[in-house]
C-alpha cells in the first residue's frame, strides 16, 4: 500500500505542475486578447480552462468564462478565424462584423508569442535573483567514468581526461542542448567517427571515437548516438542501509567518498566497480563530512538474496549542486540556441534526431513533475520555464496555418493581394493543418506515455544480516 504521505506529496507536486503549465498557456492567449482589444478586433469569448463553463459573465460584449478541464485556455476572435467567420459572421450568427485589416491581424497573431517572450524574461529575472541550481556533472568537461568495452574506451579515452572539443566544437559543459555541450555534440554528430580533443596530464590529444546507438524496442523512440562516458562527479551518499557495512562504519547521508585505497574517485560507479573487483578485501575510504576528511575502514558484504558484495549505500544522483546567477539575456539566448540547434538537427537527413524525439504536453508535464521532485524544485522549474516559453514563442511563429505564424503569413498574402484569400482555400488549409498538428501531438504523446513510470516499483530493499557481536562475560552466565 502506498503511504498516505506519498499520496499527499504526489498530489501537491501535480498541483504545482498544473499551475505553472496553465500559467504559460494562459499568458499566450492573454497576449492575443489584449492586442485584439487594443486594435479594435472583436473578442467573442475569453475562457480559462476548457470544457463546459463553471462560471461565465459577459462584460462589454465579451464573455469571460472558467472551464472545468485545467488545460490552458482560449480566446475566440471571429475576425481572425477561418471558414464562414472570415465573412464577418459571429459564431452565433446574425450581426455581421467588419473585416479586420491585415496589419491588425498580424499584430494580434504576434502578441501571443510576444507574451511568452515577456513571461520568459520575467522568469529569467527571478532566476537571476534566486539562482539556478547546477550539478557538478552538468558543469564539468572532465570524464569521470568510461564504461568497459565502450567506444570511448576503445578509442583511448580515460577517466580524468578534460574534453576541449567534440566534433570540432569547443565545449564548456557536459550536458545541454547547444554546441557548447559534450553530450549534444555527440548526439548531433553525423559522421561515422567523432573527433574528440582532450587534455591529459598537460598534453592535448585528439582521438576518433565511433559512436554506438542504444538498442530499443520497435515501438520505442530510436536510440541516439553515445560513446558511453559519464561526467566527473564526487560520489555522495543519499542513503545508508541498516546493518550494512557502511552503517557499521558510521557513514551518513551527505558524506562524500573521495578515494578508495588511495585511488581518487571520479564517479560513484568507479567505487562500485572497485568493490566488485576486490571481494572480501577491507577497503580504506577517504570520506569528507562538513569540510573535514577522515579515513574509514570497511569490509564489503553480500546482502541477503544477492550474490555480489556491497557496502550498503545508495548514491545521490543529483550529486554536488551549486547555484549560479545567469543574467536574463544569457538565459534567453541560450534558450534560442537550444531551440534552433534542435530544429536544425531534426531537419538534417543524416542526423539521428527526429520528430519522435520531441516532447508533447505529456512529456513536458512529466519533466516539470521530475523537476519538482528535487529539493531545488521551484528554482529548476522557473529556469526550465524560460526555455519552454521561448520554445512556445518560436514554434508558434512557424508559417503553418492554425499557428500564429500561419495567421501572419495568410494576413501578409491578403495584404499583398488587396483582398482576402478564398474562403474555401482558407477552410481547407485550416482543416488540413489542424489535423496534421493534432496527429503530430498524438504521435509524440505515444512515445511520451512510454516514458511514464508505469511500473513504479523501487525493487527489493537491500538487506544485511548484520554482525553478531560476541557476548560479554556477564551475558554468558
Amino acid at each position: 500500500m502506498v503511504p498516505f504521505g506519498e499520496i499527499v506529496r504526489f498530489a501537491g507536486t501535480l498541483l504545482e505542475v498544473l499551475f505553472l503549465f496553465n500559467v504559460l498557456i494562459v499568458v499566450h492567449e492573454l497576449g492575443h486578447f489584449l492586442a485584439a482589444r487594443l486594435r479594435g478586433i472583436h473578442v467573442e469569448r475569453f475562457q480559462i480552462w476548457f470544457g463546459a463553463a463553471l462560471w461565465e459573465k459577459e462584460v462589454a460584449g465579451v464573455t469571460y468564462a472558467l472551464g472545468w478541464i485545467p488545460a490552458g485556455g482560449f480566446v475566440a476572435l471571429p475576425q481572425m478565424a477561418g471558414a464562414e467567420l472570415l465573412e464577418g459572421k459571429q459564431a452565433g450568427g446574425t450581426d455581421p462584423l467588419p473585416p479586420a485589416k491585415p496589419w491588425d491581424k498580424i499584430l494580434v497573431a504576434l502578441a501571443g508569442p510576444a507574451a511568452n517572450v515577456v513571461l520568459a524574461f520575467l522568469f529569467s529575472l527571478i532566476v537571476w535573483v534566486v539562482g539556478r541550481p547546477v550539478s557538478q556533472s552538468e558543469a564539468t568537461t572532465t570524464i569521470g567514468y568510461v564504461f568497459p568495452d565502450s567506444p570511448a574506451e576503445k578509442a583511448g579515452l580515460q577517466a580524468g581526461d578534460r574534453i576541449l572539443q567534440v566534433d570540432g566544437h569547443p565545449v564548456r559543459r557536459f550536458q545541454g542542448m547547444d554546441d557548447s555541450a559534450i553530450t549534444w555534440n555527440i548526439v548531433r554528430s553525423e559522421e561515422s567517427e567523432i573527433p574528440i580533443t582532450v587534455e591529459r596530464e598537460g598534453k592535448m590529444l585528439t582521438l576518433s571515437v565511433a559512436p554506438v546507438r542504444e538498442e530499443r524496442g520497435f515501438l520505442q523512440r530510436k536510440g541516439l548516438r553515445q560513446i558511453l562516458i559519464l561526467p566527473e562527479e564526487t560520489p555522495t551518499i543519499a542513503r545508508v542501509f541498516p546493518k550494512s557495512p557502511a552503517a557499521e562504519a558510521g557513514l551518513l547521508p551527505g558524506d562524500q567518498i573521495l578515494s578508495v585505497d588511495g585511488r581518487r574517485l571520479r564517479s560513484p560507479i568507479a567505487l562500485n566497480d572497485y568493490v566488485l573487483k576486490h571481494p572480501g578485501k577491507p577497503l580504506s575510504l577517504e570520506v569528507a563530512r562538513a569540510g573535514r576528511n577522515r579515513a574509514v575502514e570497511i569490509v564489503p558484504e553480500v546482502p541477503v538474496a544477492e550474490t555480489v558484495p556491497r557496502i550498503g549505500i545508495q548514491w545521490d544522483l543529483a550529486g554536488t549542486m551549486s547555484i549560479v546567477h545567469p543574467n536574463p539575456v544569457e538565459q534567453i539566448l541560450l534558450s534560442v540556441r537550444a531551440m534552433t540547434s534542435t530544429v536544425t538537427a531534426m531537419l538534417s537527413p543524416r542526423s539521428d534526431i527526429k520528430p519522435q524525439h520531441l516532447s508533447g504536453p505529456v512529456g513536458i508535464m512529466r519533466l516539470y513533475y521530475l523537476l519538482f521532485q528535487s529539493p531545488y524544485g521551484w528554482r529548476l522549474a522557473l529556469w526550465f520555464s524560460v526555455l519552454f516559453n521561448v520554445n512556445v514563442a518560436l514554434l508558434n511563429l512557424l508559417p503553418i496555418p492554425v499557428l500564429d505564424g500561419g495567421h501572419i503569413l495568410l494576413s501578409l498574402a491578403e495584404w499583398v493581394r488587396g483582398r482576402p484569400l478564398s474562403v474555401r482555400l482558407l477552410e481547407a488549409l485550416q482543416v488540413i493543418f489542424a489535423t496534421l498538428i493534432v496527429g503530430f501531438i498524438l504521435y509524440v504523446t505515444f512515445f511520451d506515455v512510454q516514458d511514464l513510470p508505469w511500473r513504479g516499483s523501487k525493487g527489493p530493499e537491500m538487506q544485511f544480516p548484520g554482525k553478531i557481536h560476541p557476548a560479554s562475560p556477564s551475558e554468558t552466565k
